[in-house]
């Protein structure tokens, strides 16, 4: 092999080395997943004790982060409630009144969502996976699922819920709460 055809070679072992670090860096991996309202989500988090990368992963899923996004079914805000769920977590908890004409500022939608999902851990006795499934199927279905014997509640069965729409939610909800826990779990446990 020639002279310069072996530097070429050892630059680019050079170059696809470096290209490795960079791309496993918890820099890139935070310009890629990146968290947005992280002290409206930590905030409401040890309000309702809650892990603060369930919020953040289930508003990443929801709408990437985007306060003015609307179903076509009619959910709305960061965290996609339905409206007779949010009249319902209103009325439920109870909050002001007047949460029901800001519920698209992201601080009211995801102190609602957070609340709701606080109220559905303890429906589920702490099953996070139950939890997940009932925040995009309504927990009614959730809890039919496990009592007839068609889910048991486990990421490992996953497959098993009824529900394709839901059975991939829980999948991606996972997904991301596993890459923001990897990324942010050090920096957030410092708060």
């Amino acid at each position: 092999m020639s002279f310069w055809r072996k530097k070429r070679v050892y630059a680019l072992l050079l170059l696809t080395f470096l290209l490795f670090l960079f791309l496993s860096s918890s820099w890139m991996g935070r310009l890629i997943y990146p968290i947005h309202y992280k002290e409206v989500i930590q905030q409401h988090a040890v309000k309702y004790k809650l892990d603060p990368f369930l919020i953040a992963a289930i508003i990443r899923v929801e709408t990437n982060y985007k306060p003015d996004v609307s179903s076509v079914k009619g959910a709305y805000g960061l965290m996609q409630l339905m409206p007779d769920t949010s009249d319902w977590i209103i009325d439920k908890a109870p909050f002001d009144k007047s949460f029901k004409q800001r519920l698209d500022q992201p601080v009211v939608n995801i102190e609602l969502g957070a609340w709701y999902l606080n109220w559905m851990d303890k429906q589920f006795d702490g099953n996070l996976y139950a939890v997940i499934a009932g925040y995009n199927a309504g927990h009614g279905k959730v809890s039919r699922w496990m009592s007839e014997g068609e889910w048991d509640g486990t990421f490992q069965h996953v497959d098993r819920i009824p529900y394709g729409e839901t059975r991939h939610y829980v999948q991606r909800v996972m997904y991301y709460y596993d890459k923001y826990e990897k990324l942010y779990a050090e920096e957030w446990m410092d708060k």
